[in-house]
């Protein structure tokens, strides 16, 4: 690791955590250089639904290359883009009585809130956008005023403006509507919230500690905006793609958002893209008025026609679920070992938790994890929540793999806890 201490910026995050140098990836396995073997409850930070070097699409890919087919192309027509276009289209919109057109902000998901954000905006002609507590939408400064955690906003060096914050679905607890204190808000001209252009929220927030907005309380936020005319972007960056259960998070609960961002897994082999859907009446955009370099990157659009191979029928979706219902019958038997109360189960499909009332012990069980060869992440404002956010595809001999790593972690916490305890009553 010295190389990367001594060259690379302390910036740096996650090799932190995962203190070795990788050099082989297929589906949900790792192996470093020293050729140990991880498994992958990571998945690039739900970059690689679809797994590592998944075969059916790279040969689509390297076909591609061999043809001399276009790589980059910024926003010119190619044939690429036109076959995802049209696959697209046809296998997830239409089959969702969706109509969006789709725009190419940039490689990143950050691009689309930003390009999603300046839509809404110049849509209403007004300026301020409601976001929730808890909230991450991007590190640019657009997405990242959206954004809630206090650590990623200091590193803005400026002030961040133009958003307000209202409490998340559960945030006062399970018996308090917050959409009603968002109404309440919207709706007395004392409140000092001015009507904003748009209300953007994740139907469940990942980096936040994978807080889930019920079905109800999504469809109250849609009637509202109805309501005041704001339009409603929902950032699927993490949880589309089929991380939830359904292609889009929203699905389950039955609402059309105005504009919806996706990133991360669209691209299919972890490569960058991200799209901004926006329904046809909203889009406005002078040509050029939002752009970027490496909108047009023809290995993404390959890739990710290729991945949408997954979503032609509706098999896909019973196989995420089951493989949820393991993970979560796992995490409630695990939580029965640690002490009552200590620990609380969080997230839906394939993105969940063990969320610890003393933080730091979502910090140990990751590390344990890792020291046994299983990769898996923190999140949460106080890094309360250790998560599981395998690949889609992972086979099921290597989630059980995976999750029994998981359990011999959970028991190795336990009785750590139990000596700590016992010390201290001597």
């Amino acid at each position: 690791m010295q190389v990367f201490e001594q060259l690379e910026s302390e910036v740096r995050s996650y090799c932190r955590s995962f203190t070795t140098v990788f050099s082989k990836a297929t589906g949900a396995k790792m192996w470093d250089a020293n050729n140990n073997e991880y498994i992958d409850f990571f998945a690039g930070a739900g970059s690689l639904n679809y797994g590592h070097n998944n075969p059916a699409i790279r040969r689509k890919i390297v076909d591609y290359m061999l043809e001399d087919g276009i790589t980059h192309s910024l926003d010119m027509a190619t044939k690429a883009k036109e076959s995802f276009l049209t696959t697209l289209d046809e296998t997830i919109l239409k089959p969702r009585n969706l109509t969006y057109k789709v725009m190419f902000p940039g490689p990143t998901g950050t691009n689309s809130v930003e390009s999603a954000l300046k839509i809404a905006r110049k849509v209403t002609g007004r300026n301020t956008v409601i976001s929730f507590t808890n909230a991450f939408h991007g590190m640019t400064l657009g997405s990242l005023a959206a954004t809630g955690n206090g650590y990623k906003r200091a590193g803005a060096g400026v002030a961040l403006g133009g958003t307000a914050f209202m409490p998340y679905d559960g945030y006062f607890g399970e018996n308090v509507n917050t959409v009603e204190y968002l109404a309440k808000m919207l709706e007395d001209p004392g409140s000092g919230v001015e009507t904003p252009a748009a209300v953007i929220l994740e139907t469940v927030q990942g980096e936040g500690g994978l807080n889930v907005a019920s079905r109800q309380w999504l469809q109250d936020i849609e009637k509202l905006c109805r309501k005041h005319d704001v339009l409603l972007i929902v950032d699927d960056v993490q949880m589309g793609c089929g991380r939830t259960g359904t292609f889009f998070s929203f699905e389950d609960a039955g609402i059309k958002p105005d504009i919806v961002c996706l990133s991360k897994s669209i691209g299919g082999y972890g490569l960058p893209l991200a799209l901004t859907l926006i329904h046809p009446k909203y889009d406005i955009w002078k040509p050029g008025e939002h752009n970027g370099t490496f909108r047009g990157n023809n290995l993404g659009f390959v890739a990710a026609e290729a991945a949408l191979a997954y979503w032609k029928d509706d098999s896909f979706t019973r196989d995420i679920k089951g493989k949820a219902d393991a993970i979560r019958s796992t995490l409630k038997r695990l939580i029965e070992k640690l002490p009552e109360g200590s620990v609380k189960h969080k997230g839906k499909g394939m993105i969940q938790g063990l969320s610890f009332t003393e933080p730091e012990m979502a910090s140990k069980l990751c590390g344990l994890a890792f020291e046994r060869g299983l990769i898996m992440e923190t999140s949460g404002p106080f890094d309360e929540v250790a998560k599981l956010m395998p690949p889609l595809t992972i086979e099921p001999a290597v989630l059980e793999a995976g999750l029994k790593i998981l359990e011999g972690c959970v028991d190795q916490l336990a009785i750590k806890e139990e000596e700590l305890v016992g010390a201290g009553q001597a």
